[in-house]
């Protein structure tokens, strides 16, 4: 059992359920993205900025996924709830890289982490796009502060 505790990001609660598990009765690997893709459009809704191609901002937020990386530390093997702690390593010109870890209910279990990295596109021609300040604004939030 490993300790977290929390200093900078933000953890969301995500639902587990039961076709989430896999044959052995734990979360199969490949529902830990599913996992931060839940817990990333709840907090960015929560704040503003839903992904609804009807929206003015839906350009802003056209992104992809470029990288993921995930280690898997403690299986999970309930249904219910558990937290996704994310953050924000970096902010390119077209650029987030995010820092994860998937959390017991009680945050005090490390199941997983990882780090993700997306690009904003131009959704017109499928390139790489800068960011605009307003949402550059809003990614501040979750940054991590550089070490002194």
């Amino acid at each position: 059992m490993t300790t977290t505790t929390v200093q900078t990001g933000h953890i969301e609660p995500v639902q587990i359920h039961f076709d989430d598990l896999d044959a052995m009765g734990v979360v199969h690997n490949a529902r830990y993205v599913l996992l931060l893709e839940r817990a990333l459009a709840a907090y960015w809704s929560e704040r503003g900025w839903p992904f609804d191609p009807a929206l003015p901002h839906f350009t802003d937020i056209f992104f992809v996924v470029r990288e993921f990386t995930i280690t898997y530390h403690v299986p999970l093997s309930t249904v219910g709830t558990a937290g996704v702690h994310f953050w924000i390593e970096r902010i390119g010109t077209s650029s987030v890289v995010y820092g994860f870890r998937v959390l017991s209910a009680d945050h005090s279990v490390v199941h997983a982490e990882g780090r993700r990295v997306q690009v904003k596109l131009d959704p017109a021609t499928l390139r790489p796009a800068p960011m605009a300040g307003r949402l550059r604004e809003a990614l501040r939030a979750l940054t991590v502060e550089p070490a002194s």
